[in-house]
């Protein structure tokens, strides 16, 4: 009996998704150790939610500054060699965070987080949609979600290990304790450079794209920015990130009023994991679910069941614990929403997806700007009631989803 070959699609399909367990997993603990800067800065620098939460804006800003420019270097290099600049930006982004954390200098520190957040979009751009588009349209979704659960394992890691480094020495603003909240850094340091190495090792495992005209490209944007699907979409995503990274993010400084669990630093930090971590299950389970279910319909059940957990936090409805417990499990509910949001806006031309990845891409400016907007709330009417406004984004991420049923 002889073993049955597989096609040389499929051997790229399977080396490209190998390859991109490391990338998702990466920036997902990244992402989350930017998260646990806010609550650094409230408690080390006495900082106000507005001014901690310029940490998300400068972070995500980059997705709409740079998405043109970036989307026009991936058509013309290709996916593989975008994603390799695109790391290798990455790991200048976490020197300059280090440098920053020693010098204690908050300028440097945004400037470290927008030079991250820039190589972070390279892979936004390419290695969302090479997945999307590599292995045929039709389990899209599916094969994203399961690379999104890897990404929500990074960052369940992102808490439990950069807590112990971030919030367990605050205060103290030692040479020392600057030294020991440099090392999640480090470790994201060394492991995207392996990823950059192994990335370059299989630069030409998929073809160059064919150069294209930048009046060309221009033109087929406008015509993107016409289809009311990826519009629709866009605008979700816009919700949808807005909304993770506002909770993700302010999470830590909810558990540690007195009101809710009123929880230590380090601890609350650490509790921010059992977030990210309901995203993890729910997108293995998801990747599971999406191939037997209708996405439009799983889509709008996660939005509304966000919605009234987001209420149930907001409003602090019963006691501490259930307000608590109620805004950690919305993390669950994130779970399939961007990657099925990208799956079903994502043009199903090839030569069109690049374009619609970068504006998708740009919609992520939505971790930015709610975040901004939920701090300046909540130094005027409280934490938990200005949670009330992330809530609101899932009412759009619903209308989507319903609009996109079968």
């Amino acid at each position: 009996m002889h073993a049955v070959s597989s096609s040389p699609e499929q051997s790229t399909s399977r080396t490209l998704f190998r390859l991109s367990i490391g990338v998702f997993l990466a920036g997902g603990f990244l992402t989350a150790v930017v998260g646990l800067l806010v609550p650094r800065l409230t408690i080390t620098f006495g900082l106000g939610y507005s001014r901690a939460t310029l940490i998300q804006f400068a972070f995500h800003l980059s997705y709409l500054i740079f998405a043109v420019p970036i989307a026009l270097a991936v058509l013309r290099i290709g996916y593989m060699r975008a994603i390799v600049v695109g790391l290798t930006v990455m790991v200048l982004g976490c020197a300059l965070l280090i440098c920053a954390t020693v010098a204690r200098s908050f300028a440097l520190l945004l400037f470290a987080l927008l030079t991250l957040s820039t190589g972070i979009t390279f892979l936004q751009i390419a290695a969302n949609t090479v997945v999307t588009v590599v292995g045929g349209s039709s389990q899209a979704a599916a094969r994203l979600t399961l690379l999104q659960g890897f990404n929500a394992l990074g960052t369940v890691l992102g808490p439990l290990i950069g807590a112990m480094f971030l919030l367990g020495v605050v205060g103290h603003g030692t040479p020392g304790s600057r030294l020991w909240a440099v090392i999640p850094f480090v470790i994201g340091a060394v492991f995207l450079t392996g990823l950059a190495v192994a990335f370059q090792r299989y630069r030409d495992l998929l073809p160059r794209p064919a150069p294209a005209s930048q009046t060309l490209v221009l033109r087929r944007t406008r015509a993107l920015l016409c289809n009311r699907r990826l519009a629709w979409g866009a605008a979700a995503i816009f919700a949808y990130v807005g909304a993770e990274v506002t909770i993700g993010t302010l999470l830590p400084n909810f558990l540690m009023l007195p009101t809710t669990l009123h929880a230590m630093p380090v601890i609350a930090g650490q509790m921010a994991s059992l977030y990210w971590g309901g995203a993890m299950i729910g997108r293995f389970a998801g990747a599971y679910l999406l191939q037997r279910c209708d996405a439009g319909l799983a889509l709008f059940i996660a939005s509304a069941t966000a919605i009234a957990l987001t209420t149930v936090g907001a409003f602090n409805v019963g006691s501490g614990l259930l307000a608590s417990i109620a805004l950690i499990a919305v993390g669950l509910c994130n779970a399939i929403m961007y990657p099925t949001v990208y799956a079903i806006a994502l043009p199903i031309d090839p030569t069109e997806a690049p374009l619609g990845s970068m504006l998708l891409c740009m919609a992520v400016v939505g971790g930015a700007i709610i975040p901004l907007m939920t701090g300046a709330l909540a130094d005027r009417i409280g934490l938990p009631a200005s949670l009330m406004l992330p809530g609101a984004c899932y009412l759009l991420i619903a209308s989507f989803g319903w609009s996109a049923r079968r």
